[in-house]
């Protein structure tokens, strides 16, 4: 019988939950869950509880339980603090708080360091997609590279714009407009899939994004334009819910052991 990958979760909120679940469902038959970091103590117990592995304490008693695959879903923040020591202590890395990606320093060092320790880092699509076409695209000619989120109004209100937004908008509004460098430095916990578009074309500086309020919509729908010499493509992805992102970890881990990629 084949040994199973060490499996570890940083983060316990309903992204990894998600994860944790498809685990148990059986779709990921070549992992076993070993270990959960959390910001909060009690909830990460009792994740642990739940789906029966280890609740750590901070980073390093995550990494001497020796994941060879760790599933972020925590934050920016926890990229930034916990990356270098999650894959210099010998784990693979799957990404979506990717907005910590768009500052290039910290891109090359985490770049550096899973070369030099032959481990890999997985950016997961989270709420958007099409990344295959994106990079195609991209190496066959310079590209234009623009997205459009469209937000429920409640929502766009909530976020911490340079404006304010009314809930009762009775327009279509753009309330944000700029780089995906620009957005992640202002949103650093909303525009993540923004900064793994960018990432797989154009770059965050060279890409642009809108968010709009639009009235008596709910849920997420961007919109991706790629105009380049030789390839020129939309995407629309909508989604009802945040449930698609934690799903996009479960087809990362799934296609890391496969004998066939999509």
């Amino acid at each position: 019988m084949m040994k199973k990958l060490k499996l570890a979760l940083l983060g316990c909120g309903k992204l990894n939950e998600i994860v944790a679940n498809a685990l148990e469902e059986g779709l990921l038959p070549e992992y076993e869950l070993v270990a959960v970091l959390g910001r909060d103590e009690k909830r990460a117990k009792d994740f642990a509880e739940r789906h029966h592995c280890s609740m750590c304490k901070n980073i390093e008693e995550m990494i001497e339980m020796k994941p060879d695959f760790t599933a972020e879903a925590a934050s920016v923040s926890a990229v930034r603090d916990y990356s270098e020591t999650i894959i210099r202590g010998g784990s693979n890395l799957v990404l979506l708080s990717i907005g910590a990606l768009a500052d290039k320093e910290f891109y090359d060092c985490i770049k550096q360091t899973a070369m030099t320790a032959k481990k890999r880092v997985y950016i997961a699509s989270g709420a958007v997609g099409g990344f295959d076409i994106l990079r195609t695209a991209s190496l066959m000619s310079d590209v234009n590279v623009s997205m459009l989120s469209e937000k429920d109004p409640d929502v766009a209100a909530r976020m911490p714009l340079k404006t304010k937004v009314s809930p009762d908008v009775k327009e279509r509004e753009t309330v944000f407009s700029g780089t995906t460098k620009e957005a992640i430095e202002l949103l650093p916990t909303q525009v993540n899939v923004a900064v793994a578009t960018a990432l797989a074309s154009a770059g965050p500086k060279d890409t642009d994004m809108k968010i709009q309020a639009v009235p008596g919509f709910k849920g997420d729908q961007y919109k991706i334009e790629l105009d380049g010499e030789e390839v020129k493509t939309e995407l629309n992805i909508y989604s009802r819910t945040s449930a698609i992102a934690g799903w996009s970890v479960v087809a990362v881990l799934q296609n890391a052991v496969s004998p066939i990629v999509f």
